[in-house]
């Protein structure tokens, strides 16, 4: 049967979980929402009940990662040890259920020196695949000088780096989706459109900053089929040399070549096909968002999508073995 492994699939840590008590914004964005008894409960367990789960869905292999916003939201002294504590958790779940968990380093963005070497411990001492960033940091978009550290390591490493959503910060959220309701607005800011407006313009960043021409290596990954922009990359690309930035490729070359894609759970082949077309049936990958939605099974999205074996084959583990093979 085809081995499928999911790169979108999420835990917390107790510890993670009580520090966001003490942050109000956190609490109101993500702490009530994963508060629910199932999904903390999902989000905790890193043993029999995940593993269950994932026989359901069709899941071999989880490459487990914190979920949003991690240890993004607080202050440096509290988020290096939290997101260590939550790396050595996640390396003893790899250790403990072998060919069956990878992980994704959380990374304590509000020192970035400190999770570049974080990256470094967690890829090389802890046999991580990577790390998962939810985006900004505070006021920090992800090119930001200050994030330079990060996108180093990463580089040096040759480990790819998932982007996975977060709110917008609260200006963006009060002018543009704010006034239909306290469930209306949160829901317009996060997963119906907020989410992805706001990691598809932290990636497009990346690119328009020169980031990848500084570090050519980099791979990124990202979900929901291109958080938005792939599906206008023909517009951007278009208007680059309205800029006036000296990019060393046409934009649309590092979507394709610096850039991975998961559906993050939308079981959508029309959005897949889209991908393939854009950038490649090397470019995509499988994931299904755990715990967060209910996928069915993996298997029957694959099955029925109009792709060849070795097309499946592609997107269900074969992408993610070439991409983190020299990793070990």
């Amino acid at each position: 049967m085809l081995k499928i492994t999911a790169l979108e699939e999420h835990l917390v840590t107790a510890g993670i979980f009580e520090a966001w008590r003490t942050v109000p914004e956190t609490w109101q964005l993500y702490g009530a929402a994963t508060g629910r008894p199932d999904l903390i409960d999902r989000l905790l367990d890193l043993g029999q009940a995940r593993l269950a789960d994932m026989d359901d869905q069709g899941i071999d292999v989880q490459v487990l990662s914190v979920t949003p916003p991690g240890v993004q939201s607080l202050g440096a002294a509290r988020a290096v040890p939290l997101a260590r504590e939550a790396n050595d958790a996640i390396a003893a779940a790899v250790r403990a259920h072998p060919g069956r968990f990878e992980g994704f380093a959380t990374l304590p963005t509000p020192d970035p020196h400190a999770a570049a070497e974080e990256l470094r411990r967690a890829v090389t001492g802890l046999g991580l695949k990577g790390a998962m960033i939810h985006g900004r940091t505070g006021s920090r978009n992800l090119d930001h000088p200050d994030m330079t550290p990060i996108w180093e390591a990463a580089a040096e490493l040759r480990c790819p780096i998932y982007l996975h959503p977060q709110f917008p910060d609260t200006p963006v959220r009060d002018a543009y989706y704010s006034h239909l309701g306290t469930v209306a607005d949160k829901v317009f800011a996060g997963p119906m459109v907020g989410w992805h407006y706001e990691t598809g313009l932290q990636l497009l960043r990346l690119v328009l900053a020169g980031t990848f021409d500084r570090f050519p290596t980099l791979q990124i990954i990202t979900g929901h089929w291109g958080e938005v922009v792939l599906f206008y990359l023909d517009r951007i690309t278009q208007t680059q040399s309205w800029t006036g930035l000296s990019l060393q490729r046409p934009i649309g070359d590092y979507f394709a070549r610096n850039v991975s894609y998961t559906g993050s759970g939308i079981l959508s082949e029309r959005y897949l096909h889209w991908t393939k077309e854009v950038v490649g049936i090397d470019r995509i990958l499988y994931a299904t968002d755990y715990p967060f939605i209910d996928a069915g099974n993996a298997h029957d999205f694959l099955d029925d999508a109009a792709l060849t074996a070795a097309e499946r084959e592609a997107i269900a583990h074969g992408n993610w073995e070439r991409l983190t093979a020299h990793l070990g």
